[in-house]
């Protein structure tokens, strides 16, 4: 059976429901962006409701960042306080799990996030994150890594430590317990 990428219309009001609660607790990350104009986006967009449904059942808790004052997207973030436990131990990517010869984990970060259609956070994203809050202060996230640090066998992440955003690097290949990715979505 094929897998579709829409929400049932009681999924889409219990998501929608969610996100509403999270946005109204949290106001201190979405100054000056009102609920109705997020949800009008969202039911304009089925897909992007079942992107924010994947971020949420996956660990993520997206909440609203803010919106890019050209496209007039909204812009999510996963907001959980440490990385999503629906989608640790994994390697970077593809390549990097492929390359190890042994335990191999069941999937990477780059694939899960392109199945759910949001996008890894990059360095600059995790650090507005790291502003409008503590997150991974017990784990860390895979965040994009820049081609020149793939292509030499690396991949970036990061956590929150000492009261700092600190960015390290590892094997593509490697995975551990506590690390997953946290996505960000536009909408």
């Amino acid at each position: 059976m094929k897998k579709t990428n829409n929400l049932s219309p009681e999924q889409a009001e219990e998501l929608l429901h969610t996100l509403k609660t999270r946005f109204e607790k949290n106001k201190h990350r979405h100054a000056g962006i009102a609920w109705s104009a997020v949800q009008s986006r969202l039911e304009a967009n089925p897909t992007k409701l079942w992107s924010l449904h994947e971020m949420e059942r996956t660990g993520g808790e997206p909440d609203v960042v803010g919106q890019d004052p050209d496209t007039n997207e909204i812009i999510f973030f996963d907001c959980a306080a440490e990385s999503p436990k629906g989608r640790r131990s994994v390697c970077y990517d593809r390549e990097g799990l492929e390359s190890r010869k042994e335990h191999r984990p069941e999937n990477t970060a780059v694939d899960m996030a392109t199945t759910m259609g949001i996008a890894l956070l990059t360095e600059a994203q995790y650090r507005e994150l790291q502003l409008l809050g503590e997150f991974d202060l017990k784990t860390s996230s895979w965040i994009q890594t820049p081609a020149e640090i793939r292509k030499l066998g690396g991949a970036l992440f990061c956590d929150r430590r000492y009261d700092h955003v600190f960015v390290y690097h590892n094997g593509a290949q490697s995975y551990y317990a506590a690390r997953a990715f946290r996505g960000a979505l536009r909408v």
